[in-house]
């Protein structure tokens, strides 16, 4: 029997939202218990059966040099006149079936699905058929027809191809609305794991909006559908059979399922496959400005309530915005309409956006928030711009390879000193490096004594001579670990003094 005081005891347990209910000696809570109507959807095998016929395997095959092939063994080094020479010679030289100098078919499967059976247009990962010297698509019936390549993008790993619409009668599939599916939902997958054909598995969405570092415009849908290798390419639909992804990579410590799967929104990849097929490739919208997270102390030191957005760190020579109507130092926090919650979300929104368009985007300019048009040009343009003059295309996050015109760096806005920068604030003619334009209120900089109108000359003792040197010197210092930088400033004289501002 229970004595009083346990029941007292178990009657304090009680707590917010719940009530307790003794067994033995223990006072266990209890609470509501939602009610789940079952363990799953229902059968999904008329769906299914349906969607079969659409989702087809891809298998590429691509000729190795040498021993260039996975898991290939490497000739050994024998000593200079070996006997074993001839032997090494004819083995390794000859293994791949090419008399006249080694070489191997290597192959590889994935998956894809048809968009257009009229034209004949399937669609699957860039990696599925990357670097491919013969591409087939096999049907779930056993056929196979020989596949050409319309375009690929490697940015959002997807690749269009084109088979003849004749050689087999032909079942497609539509893109559906990503942006409408939720976590929790139910998805169906279909693909071809580990070359075994056409298998299906069911789950649901476990997350969305997910960034696995994997390009510039993840926006992952993550579910928990088994995905296995082989599975790369092929279809995430929802529960109309409509495509709302494209399956593409998984997290796996064993290279099998362990229900962390990642697909491509339709949301995104449907305009890249529209592209793809109307041009061959990808025509972006570009703004034309290096961009950086806005942290605590960055919108503090702007003015704004809270961290949002992104910071202009620099705008690009010859871009949309190097007319002044977007300057380093502002912060975008809506795009079109769209609001900019963080760095990432820029990117991805310009890039959605048709080149030429006339957009608004709303910025905060020294704690002021005010609307400006922009004009888009087109990325390609602009990584081809940056290529040509430095030998690298590196443009996604905010062009980072492209020269700047202005940069904003350490609560600082720096520029180009030229005749008329040098007019502006009085710069004598033998002063050289880049000049200050503005000084955010509360930054470093300020703290620091710094006005616009100094020039910087050198930062930790090496000379800079555009804004494009000073981010590049600051990032530099930045990765040894440098806490402080230290700037020797000259005076709209000539005068010189050293500066130290933190860079945390």
């Amino acid at each position: 029997m229970i004595s009083d005081t346990l029941l007292r005891a178990a009657r304090r347990t009680l707590f917010a939202g719940a009530t307790a209910f003794v067994v033995g000696m223990v006072a266990v809570p209890s609470f509501v218990t939602p009610t789940i109507a079952s363990d799953g959807p229902p059968s999904v095998a008329d769906l299914a059966e349906r969607l079969l016929g659409a989702v087809v395997n891809i298998s590429t095959s691509q000729t190795v040099k040498g021993t260039e092939g996975p898991g290939a063994v490497p000739m050994p080094q024998l000593p200079e006149g070996s006997p074993f020479q001839d032997f090494f010679d004819d083995f390794f030289k000859n293994r791949g079936g090419d008399k006249g100098g080694g070489g191997q078919k290597v192959q590889s499967l994935g998956s894809g699905f048809v968009v257009d059976a009229e034209q004949g247009i399937v669609v699957t990962n860039n990696h599925v058929i990357a670097d491919a010297d013969d591409i087939e698509v096999n049907f779930s019936d056993g056929v196979t027809l020989k596949a050409t390549l319309v375009g690929t993008d490697t940015k959002t790993d997807v690749a269009v191809l084109k088979v003849d619409p004749k050689g087999h009668k032909l079942t497609a599939v539509k893109f559906g609305d990503s942006t409408k599916m939720r976590v929790g939902d139910w998805v169906m997958a279909i693909g071809n794991p580990f070359g075994l054909g056409g298998t299906v598995t069911v789950g649901i969405i476990s997350a969305r909006n997910r960034d696995i570092n994997s390009g510039p415009y993840d926006d992952f849908i993550q579910t928990d559908a088994a995905i296995n290798r082989g599975n790369s390419g092929g279809p995430l639909f929802n529960a109309e059979g409509e495509v709302i992804g494209i399956n593409t990579a998984i997290i796996s410590p064993s290279g099998g399922s362990i229900g962390i799967g990642f697909s491509i929104p339709s949301q995104l990849a449907a305009g890249v496959v529209d592209q793809l097929r109307q041009f061959g490739e990808t025509r972006r919208g570009w703004l034309g400005v290096r961009i950086q997270p806005v942290t605590d102390d960055i919108a503090e030191s702007l003015g704004m309530a809270t961290a949002k957005g992104a910071l202009v760190a620099g705008v690009i020579k010859g871009g949309p915005v190097d007319n002044g109507s977007v300057q380093a130092g502002d912060v975008i926090i809506k795009f079109d309409g769209k609001d900019i919650h963080e760095m990432r979300d820029l990117p991805r929104v310009v890039a959605e956006s048709p080149v030429g368009k006339a957009v608004d985007v709303v910025i905060v300019r020294k704690g002021v928030e005010q609307t400006v048009k922009v004009t888009l040009g087109r990325l390609e343009d602009g990584e081809k711009l940056a290529s040509g003059e430095n030998g690298n295309t590196d443009q996604d996050k905010g062009d980072k390879a492209a020269p700047v015109s202005t940069a904003s760096v350490l609560g600082m806005t720096v520029g180009e000193l030229n005749d008329q920068t040098r007019q502006k604030f009085g710069i004598a003619a033998d002063v050289s490096g880049v000049v200050i334009t503005d000084v955010a209120k509360d930054s470093a900089a300020a703290e620091r004594g710094i006005q616009p109108g100094e020039v910087i000359t050198e930062i930790a003792q090496e000379s800079v001579g555009t804004p494009k040197d000073v981010m590049d010197r600051i990032g530099a210092l930045k990765e040894q670990g440098r806490k402080n930088a230290l700037l020797m400033l000259a005076s709209k004289t000539g005068e010189l003094r050293f500066v130290t501002i933190r860079m945390d």
